[in-house]
């Protein structure tokens, strides 16, 4: 689902966004997410969720193994800080590349099956890398401690530091913690969804969705599908490791974690509840899924029996116990019963509400305009 504009539109419809994401601090102030760390996350990871939009959302192509392109970035991410310096210029740059050259050897094997045999072998190649990172390459990856940056580091362009606190990246003298490091992960996101948009509107992009509409008609009319899929896997996957080297880059540590099947599936499901294929609705899921995990996780037995206690003392205990259930550790469930609701009755996702609720609008108006025609001049 996609709205047809023409070049203009795209660029007031950009300029709107830039807005909105450079104004976060503003607007989201008033809901509680108005703060540096959370305001990353939503660019991180609304960065991500663009990236495996463009495969799974362009060309049907469901991908359990995001994960570890994400991992990928965050490590070569690091290991540039440890050789080169804290500067998050270069460290991005190489992560990008190493993402996309780990993505054309995962795709161009996963990419000679489709559907859920796909699936699997992405899911497959993410595990082996978590395993790998895991275990066996700790000489690289420092296994489950994780990979950090530390002051006996070469750091060629830094040379050595006598600081004795944590090293923070920065770029020109602002680190990137803090609202640096926000700004500059907002500025990541709006280039990346500038390409993302580009390539929604392009011959490249269109040629995408008749692979997810109809691959064996394509392929009867002569055109050869896997070089589109793969250059779009490859795509995906160096957006994965972008945001992957955005985590370190606001804070230097990686770790094998972001290689899980878990981290997979969150993209997913940031994808899926905001609307897959369309431009905005997965950074919309992403910004839905960590700001709940924000708010909910933080939830104790006491900030609860402080919301319910309006309620009389026999009604406070229990509706607090099952409240219970859904918040703190265990607020996954809060997840699981909104994901399940907007797949019942939003089954595109957050933006095909958007799209009702224009509808509604516009049927209003439409309805209205005929009355004022015929309504008799006084």
């Amino acid at each position: 689902m996609t709205t047809k504009l023409s070049p203009t539109g795209d660029l007031i419809f950009f300029a709107v966004f830039a807005v909105a994401v450079l104004t976060m601090p503003v607007w989201l102030a008033p809901v509680g997410a108005g703060y540096p760390d959370l305001l990353q996350k939503f660019a991180i990871f609304g960065l991500f969720a663009t990236g495996f939009n463009l495969l799974f959302g362009l060309t049907g192509y469901l991908s359990f193994g995001h994960a570890a392109f994400l991992g990928v970035g965050s490590y070569t991410a690091v290991w540039s800080f440890k050789l080169l310096g804290m500067n998050p210029i270069p460290a991005a740059i190489l992560a990008v590349a190493t993402s996309g050259v780990f993505a054309l050897a995962i795709g161009y094997v996963s990419l000679r099956r489709s559907g859920i045999y796909f699936s699997i072998l992405t899911l497959a190649f993410a595990q082996m890398s978590y395993n790998l990172a895991y275990s066996v390459l700790t000489p690289i990856t420092n296994g489950e401690t994780g990979l950090r940056v530390l002051q006996s580091d070469p750091r060629l362009f830094d040379g050595a530091s006598e600081s004795t606190g944590p090293l923070i990246s920065n770029l020109f003298g602002v680190e990137m913690t803090g609202w640096g490091g926000f700004y500059f992960c907002a500025v990541v996101l709006l280039v990346g969804f500038f390409i993302a948009q580009r390539i929604f509107r392009s011959p490249f992009g269109i040629m995408l969705r008749a692979v997810k509409t109809n691959q064996n008609r394509m392929t009867y009319t002569g055109l050869n599908p896997r070089p589109y899929t793969l250059a779009v896997f490859v795509i995906s996957g160096m957006y994965a490791g972008l945001a992957g080297a955005l985590m370190c880059i606001t804070d230097p540590l990686a770790g094998a974690e972001r290689m899980q099947w878990t981290a997979s599936g969150e993209v997913v499901l940031m994808t899926i509840l905001g609307g897959a294929g369309t431009l905005l609705g997965p950074i919309f899921g992403a910004a839905l899924i960590k700001y709940f995990e924000n708010i909910f996780s933080a939830f104790n037995e006491q900030t609860l029996h402080e919301i319910f206690s309006f309620l009389p003392d026999f009604l406070e205990a229990p509706v607090v116990s099952i409240a219970g259930l859904f918040v703190g550790e265990g607020w996954h469930l809060t997840l699981g019963v909104l994901f399940m609701l907007i797949v019942i009755f939003l089954p595109g996702g957050i933006m095909e509400g958007v799209s009702r609720i224009g509808r509604l609008f516009k049927r209003g108006s439409s309805k209205a305009e005929p009355n004022r025609q015929t309504a008799p001049a006084e």
